[in-house]
C-alpha cells in the first residue's frame, strides 16, 4: 500500500477520534485476568462526552476482569485506522447510572441491559491515554492524550 495523504495534525485526529465515539457502535475491549490470561471481546458501547459506557455481564471473564483489575484498553477500527483507549473501568451500580446515560444507551441500541436482570452492569471507562493512527506514517504524533489530559 503506498500512502499518499500527508499524516494529520493533532486537533484533526482529536476530532476524528471524537467523531468516532459519537457513532460507532462497538469497541474492542481488552482486559487480563487474575493470572495475567489476556481477553478481548466486542462489547456495544456509548461515549458521553467524557467516559466510555460498556454494559456486561458481571460473572463472564470481561465484566470480572473489569470488575477485579480495571486497567482496560479499547480499540476501534482496523490497523490502517485506529484509536486506542487506555483506562480504568468502574463499576457503576445501577441506580448510580446518569439517567441521560441510560436513555442514550437504550435510545442506540434498543436494549436496556438492566431489562435483561441483575446479572449485566454498567462500566464507565475514563480515557487516561488516547492513540489515534493511519498508518505508520502518523506513529509520530499518534498520543492525544496522557494522564487523562487531552495534548490539543
Amino acid at each position: 500500500m503506498e500512502i499518499t495523504e500527508a499524516p494529520r495534525g493533532p486537533a484533526r485526529r482529536k476530532q476524528d477520534v471524537l467523531a468516532r465515539l459519537e457513532r460507532e457502535e462497538d469497541v474492542w475491549v481488552a482486559s487480563a485476568g487474575a493470572d495475567g490470561t489476556p481477553w478481548l471481546v466486542a462489547l456495544w458501547f456509548l461515549w458521553d462526552g467524557e467516559a466510555v459506557w460498556l454494559a456486561t455481564r458481571t460473572a463472564n471473564p470481561t465484566g470480572r476482569n473489569l470488575r477485579e483489575r480495571r486497567r482496560v484498553r479499547l480499540a476501534l477500527g482496523d490497523t490502517r485506522d485506529v484509536v486506542l483507549i487506555d483506562g480504568e473501568a468502574e463499576l457503576v451500580g445501577r441506580g448510580e447510572v446518569p439517567a441521560a446515560t441510560l436513555r442514550a444507551y437504550t435510545a442506540k441500541f434498543g436494549w436496556d441491559p438492566g431489562a435483561d436482570g441483575p446479572s449485566y452492569a454498567f462500566f464507565r471507562v475514563r480515557p487516561r491515554a488516547v492513540q489515534a493512527m493511519r498508518g505508520e506514517h502518523e506513529m509520530a504524533g499518534r498520543h492525544l492524550m496522557r494522564d487523562g489530559v487531552w495534548a490539543v
